[in-house]
């Protein structure tokens, strides 16, 4: 198959019992073969297994890096999107609390289409990348969205080389879909006119 980000070629990299991954040959990207993806009834139940309570110490700290930078890089009127936001848009909610502006999005749990007819100063995109079913129309809408000069925070398992990926824990989401190298991140860049990329341990930054 092409890889669903770069459209290369890609070869067969991960063969388990019931799923076969698959790696790009040009921006490293792994991908879940197509024809291994659970419905949408499952996926949205997978979603909701999720315990996403906006009031959990333990998940506002999980988020912290996104509304830390957010909070340092921006004043109090920057808008936001929480893309992806899920059943508990947490990072959204801290936001929120400090007086910024965050809309949200998610096809399953926030389907506001209305929102993505706008321009932000930020977007948030939290453990929501390696669900993409189609990466690049995906990263071309985000880059759309944002104003010049916005930021785009992601937050995501790159996958390490040097880590046997049978092992690697990430992999084993269902719904986990396309999971990232950073050369997959520096496509992204190169293609979606951003004009800076920070890769960090926890949190992924793309400058429009």
């Amino acid at each position: 198959m092409r890889c669903s980000l770069c459209d290369s070629p890609t070869k067969e990299f991960y063969r388990e019992e019931h799923r076969i991954f698959v790696r790009c040959d040009l921006c490293r990207g792994i991908l879940l073969l197509p024809e291994f993806y659970i419905d949408p009834v499952a996926e949205k139940n997978r979603y909701m297994d999720h315990n996403n309570d906006v009031d959990d110490p333990r998940y506002q700290k999980f988020v912290s890096p996104i509304t830390e930078a957010v909070s340092a890089a921006f004043p109090f009127t920057a808008t936001g999107l929480d893309y992806g936001c899920g059943t508990g848009p947490v990072a959204a909610v801290q936001l929120q609390k400090k007086g910024y502006s965050v809309k949200l999005f998610d096809p399953f749990f926030e389907n506001h289409p209305e929102n993505l007819e706008h321009k932000y100063d930020f977007i948030i995109c939290c453990e929501v990348m390696e669900h993409f079913f189609r990466p690049h129309e995906e990263f071309k809408l985000l880059s759309f969205l944002l104003k010049p000069g916005g930021k785009l925070y992601c937050k995501t398992s790159i996958f390490p080389v040097e880590r046997d990926f049978g092992s690697w824990y990430y992999k084993n989401d269902p719904t986990h879909v396309f999971l990232y190298s950073p050369e997959s991140l520096k496509w992204i860049k190169n293609n979606f006119e951003f004009s800076a990329l920070k890769i960090e341990p926890q949190l992924i930054v793309f400058e429009k």
